[in-house]
């Protein structure tokens, strides 16, 4: 596939597509287009397939980390180049590119502002092509690997009220991801990361390939829609992802907490009960069970067919919710390993191994 030299079009499409394969969580899109929008103005930003690198690539993988509802995150623009240095001199390491942990208003387009500073080419092999809550997950199976040495920086809060933080570590995967998940809260809610290079041949072979394009498609065929009101628009997602609406009702309730960097609680759509924990987890309706992530599963304004996440959905508000089963999105390696869903089943209290796992034998206790 041609390389695609990016515009302002691909980045509206990209972060209202991405916002939706966010399902829930992934950053705003606010934040989205603020930040890559300045990468497009800063130098070309060129979205490069897979198939036209060297399988020896060493790509590094950008991403934000922290809870979504924390209103005193602050990362500076230049902090998402600097974070990708830090980890190159601790590793002493060349990037040949760049490419995003997940799906999301934010995260479909993180690397854009990064390519721009650097002058590297965003690769198109996210390692998820839907938005994740552990840093584990997004680690394209690196978990599994014996002895497997992680290197992970995170640059970001503010110097003047003394949240600044800048931190390279290495150790186990599961480890230095929590260390980054406990630098953004001591930043204030949120960090710049950088993390885990693999070759192109790793990324090709346990990542989500072509899920950035997957993004703006999506997004193109919503703003494609967007005159013809929000049911065009809904009807556009349904049709392009192959999903459904199972509710189209007021939000009777929002129940939020923010605690050790993630938002977790319940949204209440109608008789539609939704749990989170960043990114929605379960959906039930009456006791049954319609849809368990990785299915995606995401919330819009009904009256104006815009993605809204599990950090922006208010009471009293008229929503949407959408369900698309996980085998219509791309995914990564980290979302085939019952183990990693332990910690979200304990977070939401729902059981979601059995669901989406029904032959594995996992201790979720």
């Amino acid at each position: 596939m041609a390389k695609l030299n990016l515009t302002m079009e691909h980045l509206e499409a990209a972060v209202l597509g991405g916002c939706v394969l966010g399902g829930g969580g992934g950053g705003s899109m606010e934040k989205g287009m603020r930040t890559a929008k300045l990468g497009l103005e800063l130098a070309p930003v060129t979205l490069v397939d897979p198939e036209d690198m060297d399988e020896d690539a060493v790509l590094v993988n950008v991403s934000n980390v922290g809870a979504p509802s924390a209103t005193e995150a602050w990362v500076d623009p230049m902090d998402n180049g600097r974070v990708v240095t830090v980890l190159c001199e601790k590793m002493g390491i060349q990037a040949d590119g760049i490419i995003t942990n997940e799906a999301g208003g934010s995260a479909s387009v993180n690397g854009w502002l990064q390519c721009a500073l650097l002058g590297l080419p965003l690769v198109d092999a996210p390692c998820n092509g839907r938005a994740h809550p552990t840093g584990v997950m997004g680690s394209m199976g690196l978990h599994r690997i014996p002895d497997y040495y992680s290197y992970q920086a995170a640059v970001g809060g503010k110097r003047e009220n003394g949240r600044r933080i800048e931190m390279a570590a290495g150790g186990s995967l599961g480890s230095v991801a929590r260390l980054v998940r406990e630098t953004a809260v001591e930043a204030a809610g949120l960090v710049a990361v950088a993390r885990n290079p693999v070759t192109l041949a790793y990324a090709k072979e346990n990542g989500a390939c072509g899920a950035v394009r997957q993004a703006i498609e999506l997004g193109q065929a919503m703003i494609a829609a967007k005159q013809e009101g929000a049911d065009a628009v809904l009807k556009a997602v349904c049709d392009f992802l192959g999903g459904s609406i199972i509710a189209k009702a007021k939000v009777e309730q929002v129940d939020l907490k923010c605690s050790g960097g993630f938002d977790t609680g319940v949204v209440k759509v109608g008789d539609v009960e939704l749990t989170f924990w960043n990114e929605y987890m379960t959906a039930e309706k009456n006791g049954e069970r319609l849809a368990t992530f990785p299915d995606l599963i995401m919330t819009f304004d009904a009256e104006t067919g815009i993605p809204v996440t599990s950090a922006e959905v208010k009471e009293g508000m008229m929503a949407a919710v959408l369900v698309v089963d996980r085998t219509k999105i791309k995914l990564g390696a980290g979302m085939k390993d019952p183990e990693l869903f332990v910690p979200c089943e304990k977070a939401v209290e729902r059981e979601m191994i059995s669901y989406v796992f029904p032959e594995a034998e996992c201790n979720s206790k």
